[in-house]
């Protein structure tokens, strides 16, 4: 199971006071439903009932149930001919009310968009959740590397530009977690894998104010990134980046002006 699919192994005690799913404010019905919807994970487009129960660890009657009621309220729709369930056009909902009521992807949005006009690369806006970024807001340029990077795609923060400056930007405690829970993999001949050596260059990125990574998890991608800051609470609350091919890559010149950019962007976007 992948970490989005939070269990009741999650919870956590203050000291007798119950929290997380041991809480008797606890809903697990709410907890099961989210969990068939959660096993469609993009890896897994069709699934039957057998897959769905396999994935969630519910028994077929207790899993068809469920599948019922999430076809009925317009979740879940069904393949007949190959009799497999996928998600249905009703789920983009979350997503739509989420964007539209999200101050900092109104606030950035302008910014993306005039930054994707003046270097004709793709912006994007990202948010920590855990040990991953994830894209909640994309201006796509014609010189894109990865168009199936889309809205709502999650990509490991401790590679990646956008999440090396958000954890730049917090106590070493909350880096240590993170770096603990992360999968340190060689996504890419150049990914920087090493505790240590992260940990390095995160007080480089802090005391430059942006950071910058070169084909870490995509080949062909260079990226540079600045963090939002909510500075009422002194807190990361997203980061601003720009993508560019290694084709298009200009050096040392492009990465100053990219800083520059972002990193003005990020301020303009802060509260």
């Amino acid at each position: 199971m992948s970490e989005r699919m939070a269990t009741k192994n999650d919870t956590a005690r203050t000291g007798n006071e119950l929290t997380g799913a041991d809480s008797p404010l606890y809903v697990n019905s709410v907890e099961k439903a989210m969990k068939v919807l959660m096993a469609f994970d993009g890896q897994q487009r069709q699934l039957s009932l057998t897959q769905i129960a396999a994935l969630t660890g519910f028994d077929l009657s207790t899993t068809q149930r469920f599948t019922y009621t999430l076809m009925t309220l317009g979740y879940l729709s069904k393949d007949e001919a190959v009799r497999k369930y996928e998600l249905a056009p009703q789920v983009l909902n979350f997503a739509y009310h989420y964007l539209s009521s999200s101050d900092l992807v109104l606030r950035a949005t302008p910014y993306l968009q005039q930054l994707s006009r003046e270097t004709e690369e793709t912006t994007n806006l990202t948010i920590l959740d855990g040990t991953e970024i994830v894209f909640v807001q994309r201006i796509v340029s014609s010189n894109v590397l990865n168009p199936t990077v889309v809205t709502g795609t999650r990509l490991p923060a401790f590679c990646t530009a956008s999440g090396l400056a958000m954890m730049a930007a917090l106590d070493p405690h909350e880096v240590d977690d993170i770096l603990a829970r992360s999968d340190l993999r060689m996504y890419t001949p150049y990914t920087v894998a090493d505790k240590a050596a992260i940990k390095q260059r995160l007080i480089r990125f802090r005391e430059q104010g942006y950071a910058h990574s070169r084909e870490e998890y995509f080949l062909g991608d260079i990226s540079t990134a600045a963090v939002v800051m909510d500075h009422r609470r002194g807190r990361p609350v997203g980061a601003v980046n720009l993508a560019i091919v290694t084709a298009r890559w200009g050096g040392d010149a492009d990465e100053r002006r990219h800083a520059d950019l972002v990193m003005s962007a990020a301020r303009a976007i802060a509260n």
